[in-house]
């Protein structure tokens, strides 16, 4: 592990994360960094084609490689190798956008079922959810059912309401909301949380837009299914070495195809218009 900006994790935050399933952080980014991010994701969400939701800028390294100066960021994969080792790809992105007024839900999911078909076991992949707007209780902040990703939880039923970004969400008899915790942060603190975690987002009817940038990671020892998918996803080495045979992309160069041959409606990354948070 390299030298990180921030101070590592104590013993009693990784207890925590073992025992919650996430933790949260002051800060990820160096200020600098994180303003060169702030700047990138406007300039693409301006760039939007019109009429498609902001929700749905999901896997945008594949055609803009200079987003790895971020998913390669030191300081964020010294955050991420503490909690899976030193051996880190690259699994997947999203900004993941509510805009204000009608920004959309994300219902009660394990990201590991949806992920289920793309690697395994899909439940060691990790999200760093990086907060580019406040993200509050107002606006659709996430929600976690703490110490959920130690339960079983696999019944799903369909979703097909249209503020929903799934089609698919967890039963409800699968959930205690009694147990759910807002987990609100301010522009460049973070939150991390475990493949197998129980959480979801209400949709945002307030004034103020709620935008993050999901970063995806997994270790190398988990088992991408490249062949098997039709290659229209692909993982990047980010540290370390590979551990499971598994094929990787180059992270310097743009990846058009993997996009188009996603089409309409795929769904093996747990999407009905792309995996959220």
């Amino acid at each position: 592990m390299t030298r990180t900006a921030t101070a590592p994790l104590s013993a009693a935050e990784l207890s925590a994360y073992r025992r919650n399933g996430y933790l949260t952080r002051d800060r990820l980014l160096r200020p600098e960094r994180f303003a060169a991010l702030t700047a990138h994701f406007e300039r693409k969400l301006a760039a939007l084609p019109e009429g498609e939701r902001p929700e749905n800028m999901d896997v945008p390294h594949f055609t803009d490689p200079e987003l790895f100066r971020w998913l390669l960021d030191e300081d964020v994969l010294d955050l991420v190798e503490q909690l899976i080792g030193p051996d880190i790809a690259v699994f997947s992105s999203h900004f993941f956008c509510k805009p204000a007024g009608d920004g959309k839900a994300v219902p009660w999911h394990q990201d590991g079922y949806f992920w289920r078909e793309t690697i395994e076991p899909a439940d060691r992949a990790i999200t760093v959810w990086l907060a580019i707007d406040p993200s509050t209780q107002e606006n659709g902040c996430m929600r976690v059912i703490p110490g959920s990703h130690l339960s079983e939880a696999s019944r799903y039923r369909d979703d097909d309401r249209p503020e929903s970004v799934f089609d698919e969400q967890l039963d409800a008899g699968q959930v205690d909301e009694s147990k759910a915790v807002p987990v609100e942060l301010s522009p460049n603190q973070c939150s991390v949380h475990s493949g197998a975690l129980v959480h979801s987002s209400q949709v945002n009817t307030s004034r103020m837009r709620r935008c993050a940038f999901t970063m995806r990671y997994m270790p190398t020892t988990v088992r991408f299914n490249d062949a098997k998918l039709g290659h229209k996803h692909q993982v990047f080495l980010a540290r370390g070495v590979d551990r499971a045979g598994n094929v990787y992309a180059d992270p310097t160069r743009p990846h058009p195809e993997l996009v188009e041959s996603r089409g309409a409606g795929q769904r093996y990354l747990g999407e009905r218009r792309g995996s959220a948070s």
